[in-house]
């Protein structure tokens, strides 16, 4: 018997497959403490009414935050984020994600820690002026 890979068809995960939800539901429930501390900030649609998700599903990928209407990904990158392997990683990623036409903008866990206002006024600049 062939079983076929289930993949989700809904526009917001850009055919992400079973098993990546599984392991962002793993993510979800150990995030960074630097995640934490902007997840406090966007959940509940607290910057200007758009609803943001954590650890979301997309394509192959697991985009730390994401907001479907402003289709934008933020990450919140750790020191690991430093290593040539990882900056290669996070390029091709970064294109990938773009050729699918989403906004990607990254913060170190330093910026969310010590400044998370500067961090939000820049996440608001990205957004549209109304939620739609």
């Amino acid at each position: 018997m062939v079983y076929k890979k289930r993949t989700v068809e809904r526009k917001m995960f850009y055919g992400a497959e079973a098993k990546t939800f599984k392991y962002a539901y793993d993510l979800r429930q150990n995030m960074t403490k630097a995640e934490l501390v902007l997840w406090e900030k966007l959940r509940k649609n607290q910057l200007n009414g758009f609803r943001f998700k954590p650890q979301h599903p997309i394509k192959w990928y697991i985009a730390d935050f994401y907001c479907h209407k402003a289709k934008l990904v933020i990450e919140v990158d750790g020191e690991i984020h430093n290593t040539i392997k990882n900056k290669e990683y996070d390029k091709n990623r970064m294109y990938e994600l773009e050729q699918v036409g989403l906004t990607i903008i990254r913060f170190t866990n330093q910026e969310v820690l010590n400044d998370i206002d500067t961090v939000l006024a820049k996440i608001s600049s990205y957004l549209p002026t109304t939620p739609a």
